[in-house]
């Protein structure tokens, strides 16, 4: 895959193990600082009214969604090696 390839992806496969490291793109930046602003925003909005299992729910939620945005706009995701996967 070629450079211009690999820079639409928003998030960039990690280069060991599986998943998706630090984003590449503005948009990728922007996703992950309003998921931990949601997340840390939940802790007097949600946690402290109505309690911890709800607030676990609540960030639960959030991590499902931030995982689907870097499903949808990050490489695929597999296992990798490191250099021998390039």
């Amino acid at each position: 895959m070629s450079n211009t390839e690999k820079s639409k992806y928003w998030f960039p496969a990690k280069r060991y193990g599986w998943g998706w490291g630090l984003p590449s793109r503005w948009q990728g930046w922007a996703v992950l600082l309003i998921y931990f602003v949601l997340v840390l925003a939940g802790i007097p909005l949600v946690q402290a009214k109505v309690g911890v299992v709800l607030y676990l729910v609540y960030a639960s939620a959030l991590t499902v969604v931030l995982i689907g945005v870097c499903w949808l706009t990050g490489e695929p995701p597999r296992w990798r090696w490191g250099k021998r996967d390039v």
